[in-house]
């Protein structure tokens, strides 16, 4: 997550030039290698074994369909041998990635559009038209959301354990209803990345490289950099850090104060990007369901 998060920094540097590339330019890419990384990074942390795990558990049950209660022995035992592994291993993980997605939603309006829209939502809502007021909603979202299917550690190979010995005893039905239910034990996480936030970042990492050679770009990612923590505002994107939307605001308007003038912000650039860093890392939610 921690190479998700910070991948705008990796942004700024394959796409900035010494001068002024467009506030777009630089948002754009920064949400694509975003995307790239958060991609990359979850399939990276994929657990073999426990994929492993999972598809023998249900080859287990067709086993079991085909009353082979011996393949479904030599199958189960394989399942519970690829879990004791990651058992075998200190400070294994509760839970253990076997499949992951990435899905981007990113919402293109301006700060008036975002919010006509939400008095469009409040009033469909205050007319009781809540289903319409649902799907507009719905629409308000800009994210990259990672969705990750996890094996749940300190269960699932006891479950296993419990089969087997139901297979060893013959009981088939038994033996199917546990595993049916470990199946059904997988947890599915998901972790919301807001859109805004990473752009904001990536804008003002450029600002604090070419404020000294191109004031008036800097000011421009700045200026940007003020929308888009607004929108992200708006959006409902928030953060437990003590840090708000207004004292980065007014981190922002500090800096853009120095640059117009003896356009020494080195280190106000520094407190900024760490408050937003901060900010940023609270605001990434994740959200967990069976």
């Amino acid at each position: 997550m921690k190479k998700i998060l910070g991948s705008v920094l990796v942004a700024s540097l394959l796409f900035s030039t010494a001068y002024a590339t467009s506030s777009k330019t630089i948002s754009t890419n920064a949400v694509k290698v975003a995307k790239k990384d958060a991609s990359s990074d979850s399939q990276a942390h994929i657990v073999k074994e426990a994929v492993e795990a999972v598809f023998l558990t249900q080859k287990v049950l067709v086993d079991i369909d085909k009353k082979n209660k011996k393949a479904a022995i030599k199958d189960i035992e394989k399942a519970i041998g690829k879990l004791e592994v990651i058992l075998a291993k200190k400070d294994a993980p509760l839970m253990l990635p076997i499949d992951a997605s990435i899905t981007a939603v990113e919402f293109q309006a301006d700060i008036s559009t975002i919010k006509a829209g939400l008095k469009t939502v409040m009033k469909l809502l205050r007319d009781g038209k809540v289903q319409e007021a649902r799907a507009l909603l719905n629409t308000f979202q800009s994210e990259i959301d990672i969705t990750t299917v996890n094996l749940p550690l300190a269960s699932y190979p006891k479950a296993l354990k419990l089969a087997a010995s139901y297979l060893h005893d013959n009981k088939l039905k038994e033996a199917r209803d546990v595993l049916t239910m470990a199946l059904s034990t997988l947890v599915t996480t998901k972790v919301i990345i807001p859109i805004p936030l990473i752009t904001a970042e990536a804008l003002i990492h450029d600002a604090q490289k070419i404020a000294k050679k191109d004031k008036k770009q800097a000011l421009k990612h700045l200026e940007l950099a003020k929308e888009e923590l607004k929108k992200a505002e708006l959006l409902g994107y928030t953060s437990e850090s003590d840090v708000t939307y207004k004292m980065l605001n007014k981190a922002i308007n500090k800096v853009e104060k120095e640059i117009k003038g003896k356009n020494k912000a080195e280190k106000l650039f520094e407190e900024l990007l760490q408050k937003l860093k901060s900010f940023k890392e609270k605001a990434t939610k994740t959200v967990s369901s069976k």
